[in-house]
């Protein structure tokens, strides 16, 4: 399938399409014209990064465990892949706590500020 029909069927742009294809994590061959020609697994394969991305992994990281996925999801326990997950979720566990410290410190000012108006 072209480019067009794959990125219809995955709802996913050219644009990225192409950018997942640069990074490594899809692969095209080339038709004599030039054009993009993916084949029927290249759907799951979208689908695969898209879902990776979501949980939080950047490209980098996909193009060492994707190799590992399913269609249905699930990850093998290929060599890296679980110490690749644990050390994304440490990252996004500390940046919930940043997160987390943000929103009470903005609260705290919040709190403050509208004190300090009702006395004025």
């Amino acid at each position: 399938m072209l480019i067009g029909e794959l990125a219809r069927r995955t709802g996913t742009s050219d644009r990225l399409l192409r950018y997942y294809e640069r990074v490594g994590l899809l692969a095209a061959d080339r038709r004599d014209n030039g054009y993009r020609e993916y084949d029927a697994g290249a759907v799951e394969r979208v689908q695969q990064i898209r879902e990776l991305l979501a949980a939080g992994l950047p490209t980098r990281e996909i193009r060492r465990i994707i190799d590992c996925a399913h269609p249905d999801g699930r990850l093998d326990a290929c060599p890296g892949v679980l110490d690749t997950l644990r050390a994304r979720l440490t990252e996004l566990d500390a940046r919930a706590a940043e997160l987390t410290a943000a929103r009470a410190a903005l609260r705290q000012a919040i709190t403050t500020t509208e004190s300090q108006r009702e006395r004025a």
